[in-house]
């Protein structure tokens, strides 16, 4: 019996662990942190700030300005559109998944990016951090059946008050079962917040370069990945991730 076939249907791939989001969020807080202090002051994690700020241009007249916004925001659409179109490619292709490839690029960037000076253009890293935050959104989805963003906190904070919605509902009742989906949501909340509050201290005492801090626990995630890919999950390359 092959591999795939001895995995139980609760078996979740490595690129699905809980722990596996918990610092990809972390990092995502170290890259806003990173853009609003020293690029721009600006967050690239998502596009809706930028969307905000092209409308507001249209609306004064400001043509030019408000065309710049369209950098960033085809980065954040080039990521998205290539992270949903090469995952078979690369899976039929590499012995590896698009989720490990990812994370390697994610790296690669980051390397890039600390050896950007401070008087370069601040769209370079945005630009960048737009790019691989698509990718990063796109490709992870759901945390162990749960689904989760990795490089924004909004949705988390809308799914605490849920929970706790629902924790005020069934208070009388012995169904918690809520309560393990809130506590994943505030969990990313505050591995979030944490990556922003080490981003901030970092960013102070090495500007551009603290950004290769990231690289730790990108690489921690990295060889776990390829770890699964090359021994227990080799056989379970044509299984998608959940929410895929």
């Amino acid at each position: 019996m092959g591999g795939a076939e001895e995995k139980s249907d609760t078996y979740f791939l490595m690129c699905e662990r809980n722990w596996i989001y918990n610092i990809l969020i972390t990092v995502a807080g170290f890259y806003g942190a990173f853009t609003y202090m020293l690029r721009g002051n600006v967050f690239c994690n998502a596009q809706t700030g930028n969307i905000v700020l092209m409308g507001m241009a249209l609306g004064v007249g400001q043509w030019g300005h408000a065309l710049y916004y369209l950098i960033p925001i085809s980065a954040y659409l080039m990521g998205a559109l290539i992270s949903e179109l090469v995952p078979n490619p690369i899976k039929h292709h590499l012995p590896l998944r698009w989720d490990t490839l990812l994370i390697a690029i994610e790296m690669v960037v980051v390397i890039g990016l600390g050896f950007v000076p401070e008087s370069a253009p601040v769209q370079i890293s945005q630009v960048a951090i737009n790019f691989i935050a698509s990718m990063q959104y796109n490709t992870f989805r759901q945390a162990e059946g749960v689904p989760m963003a990795t490089t924004f906190a909004t949705n988390h904070v809308r799914q605490i008050g849920i929970g706790l919605a629902k924790e005020l509902k069934h208070r009388r009742s012995p169904d918690k079962s809520h309560r393990k989906k809130l506590s994943r949501h505030f969990q990313m909340l505050v591995f979030f917040v944490l990556g922003a509050v080490i981003g901030t201290v970092f960013c102070k005492l090495m500007l551009g370069r603290a950004i290769w801090l990231t690289l730790l626990p990108l690489g921690v995630v990295f060889a776990a990945l390829l770890h699964a890919d090359l021994t227990t999950e080799r056989d379970m390359v044509e299984r998608k991730p959940a929410g895929h």
